[in-house]
């Protein structure tokens, strides 16, 4: 049977509270530009805003003026989202905890995912919103999802509990070796 093969998020869709708060969350803390409004096709008494998360796919807020925000945590059952993750710079990372501090938002403080570093705080609504920070970069011409990949297969290969650094330099240097020509390695296999 075949694929439907998807090639990217193109846009993630949350339901909102009034217009301003959504305005003062994604752009206002999160720096994501609104990027343009209109009424949401499906229910005119509603307004459908746009944010850019930073590499031009969409965040979008489907927002009712007659909606109060609520802070409560949202649910986490099955089938319920989770959170929401977004990679920030490593110097973004490093500012995150004072920054939030700075406008009195709670979060988890930095905890090391193995791969990556991860804060994690609520919006406005109650939905858990996840700032992340890769530990490193793919070589030229690969993803951080190549990077992953391979460092998963070194993680198994080893008996490891969880990816760490070593598996990821381990991963990168495969990587690199397997898509950049090398004249030792000609000469080598010559």
């Amino acid at each position: 049977m075949r694929k439907l093969q998807s090639q990217g998020v193109h846009h993630i869709t949350l339901n909102g509270a009034d217009r301003q708060t959504s305005i003062d969350f994604w752009e206002g803390v999160l720096g994501m530009p609104f990027v343009f409004e209109q009424p949401n096709l499906d229910q005119p008494d509603q307004n459908h805003l746009y944010f850019d998360p930073g590499d031009g796919r969409l965040i979008t807020i489907f927002t009712d003026e007659k909606r109060e925000p609520d802070s409560a945590k949202n649910p986490n059952g099955i089938g319920n989202l989770h959170h929401l993750a977004f990679a920030v710079s490593r110097a973004t990372y490093t500012q995150a905890v004072v920054r939030l501090d700075e406008r009195g938002i709670t979060h988890s403080g930095e905890i090391d995912r193995g791969f990556m570093d991860s804060i994690y705080f609520r919006e406005p609504l109650g939905q858990l919103i996840e700032l992340a920070s890769y530990k490193f970069d793919p070589p030229d011409g690969t993803t951080h999802a190549d990077v992953l990949h391979a460092a998963h297969k070194l993680r198994l290969q080893r008996g490891a509990y969880n990816i760490a650094d070593e598996h990821l330099a381990d991963a990168i240097e495969m990587l690199t070796v397997d898509t950049t020509g090398s004249l030792s390695r000609v000469k080598d296999e010559g």
